[in-house]
């Protein structure tokens, strides 16, 4: 993860870290992450595709959630233990005031039909941003050591542990996280002892 291509950017400073995570956090009600793959990749390319799924899926397997891992590790890349801080604390600090605002209107206007309405409504949008990070981040897969075949046989397995039968998700991420991982090793493995041959 430390290995950098030439042709991206990076921040300028710990300041930049904590403006651009604040940001990111704003534009993200009911999930962070599609937008943080737009503008870390996209907008400010500080990471490839490729990078922020390796980054994601380190920071799926972590406790806490999948975003703050990700603006740890995030920072911690540019600027160390400064730079980790710099970005969780972009991605906390005004959301916090936000949510603690938003918690005391809501004890007042929770029985309102509106309100409840446009919650729901609101987690279908996060469900569909969700979506729609899948399917772009799914390009990045094309240079995993599984293949894409073993891929998809791993996200259709996961898939029907968690949404179908309703497996607990630390089990799932054991169980498939530990295959996965297997198979990439020793996929890598096959492929730089066959190299060695040829060399």
């Amino acid at each position: 993860m430390t290995d950098e291509t030439p042709s991206l950017a990076r921040p300028s400073s710990e300041r930049e870290l904590f403006v651009v995570f604040t940001l990111l956090a704003l534009q993200g009600f009911g999930g962070v992450l599609a937008v943080a793959q737009r503008v870390l990749c996209e907008q400010k390319r500080w990471l490839t595709r490729e990078q922020f799924v390796e980054v994601l899926a380190f920071g799926q397997v972590l406790p806490g959630p999948n975003v703050c891992n990700v603006a740890l590790m995030v920072g911690d890349r540019f600027f160390g233990w400064r730079g980790a801080f710099a970005a969780l604390a972009g991605m906390m600090t005004v959301p916090l005031v936000i949510v603690l605002a938003i918690t005391v209107a809501y004890s007042q206007y929770a029985s309102n039909a509106i309100v409840a309405g446009a919650l729901k409504g609101m987690g279908a949008v996060a469900a569909g941003l969700i979506v729609g990070t899948a399917l772009k981040l799914t390009s990045a897969l094309r240079v995993s050591p599984m293949g894409i075949p073993a891929c998809a046989v791993l996200l259709v397995s996961a898939f029907v542990a968690v949404a179908i039968l309703r497996w607990p998700l630390v089990w799932v991420l054991l169980g498939l996280g530990t295959v996965a991982c297997l198979l990439a090793w020793r996929r890598l493995r096959a492929g730089s002892e066959s190299a060695a041959e040829s060399g």
